[in-house]
């Protein structure tokens, strides 16, 4: 962007299991702006309140967190009240997409394709889960893969039932989902700019499933951007990334991640609303393959900010 732009305060960190994400990725952002010559006040931050952000900073709210306080939420009403312009989901949008059990209905009502899914409570389920293996639990309020267990066989299936009754012991406000499994699927995620589908990305972990370890630790996964789709694959997904988002009320940024299964039928799997934002991570790749860098796509967020600012909350 060739405008100039005010200050912006870039938050890090929050009290989410996916924190250390967040700290990589608000880095990168307030770094990249920096870059570009704009005013940066970078602020690791746990749980705040609405006067603990009335007292930093920065004429522009970029806020870098993921998971249930600072991507769903919570923050974003805090950031309504504090009336400066922000990045990203505005409150309503920000819940219905860490609902993943919520984001399904949607995807239903909007006829895209979407695993078998329901709440898991393993306290009511007895020794048997709902669906039979092969089969995914996962927290409904959770990204990052955080809590994630992927059943191919009973046995699996079984132990990741003991280990969810465990975690909801310390974690009783935590609330997971069951879903059937897309047998030997591709794994493809769909970013969206300003509501428009950026390349699609196909996800090939070298071993075992794309968990937090995949994503964010071994680096052996391989990215590839617009890779070769059966049939209009490429532009279905597309679509249908774009009507879920416009369905949700999303702005500026997404995410939407797909399974296609071995008969080219895609499902769709979540949504997020800020997701993982590293230099390396997928939004940035597939703006990079349309000729926006890193640093370019941080101030082109901001310039979305500002422009919204006015718009009716």
């Amino acid at each position: 962007m060739t405008t100039s732009l005010p200050s912006v305060l870039v938050l890090g960190g929050g009290p989410d299991a996916e924190r250390d994400v967040s700290l990589l990725s608000s880095k990168g952002v307030a770094d990249a702006l920096a870059s570009r010559n704009i005013s940066v006040h970078y602020e690791i931050i746990d749980q705040i309140n609405a006067d603990q952000l009335a007292r930093l900073p920065g004429e522009v709210i970029f806020p870098v967190l993921h998971g249930g306080f600072g991507e769903g939420g919570p923050l974003q009403e805090i950031m309504l009240r504090d009336g400066r312009p922000f990045v990203g989901c505005q409150a309503s949008a920000a819940r219905l997409a860490m609902d993943k059990m919520a984001t399904k209905l949607l995807a239903a009502k909007l006829g895209i394709p979407t695993a078998d899914a329901c709440v898991l409570n393993p306290a009511d389920a007895g020794e048997a889960a709902p669906f039979a293996s092969p089969a995914v639990l996962k927290p409904v309020h959770d990204g990052s893969s955080v809590g994630l267990h992927v059943c191919s066989t009973q046995a699996r299936l079984d132990d990741a039932m003991k280990l969810v009754r465990a975690d909801q012991r310390s974690n009783p406000l935590r609330v997971y989902m069951i879903e059937r499994m897309i047998v030997k699927a591709r794994e493809l995620t769909v970013p969206i700019l300003d509501g428009q589908a950026l390349a699609p990305i196909e996800i090939i972990p070298a071993e075992g499933v794309y968990d937090y370890n995949a994503k964010y630790i071994r680096g052996d996964t391989q990215y590839t951007v617009n890779p070769p789709l059966p049939g209009n694959t490429g532009a279905q997904v597309r679509s249908w990334a774009q009507a879920i988002f416009r369905a949700m009320g999303a702005r500026h940024l997404a995410r939407i991640d797909f399974m296609l299964d071995q008969s080219g039928v895609a499902y769709l799997l979540e949504v997020n609303t800020m997701p993982g934002f590293t230099a390396r991570s997928l939004v940035p790749k597939s703006a990079a393959a349309c000729g926006i860098s890193y640093a370019a796509l941080c101030e082109v967020l901001v310039g979305f900010a500002v422009r919204d600012a006015a718009e009716p909350q």
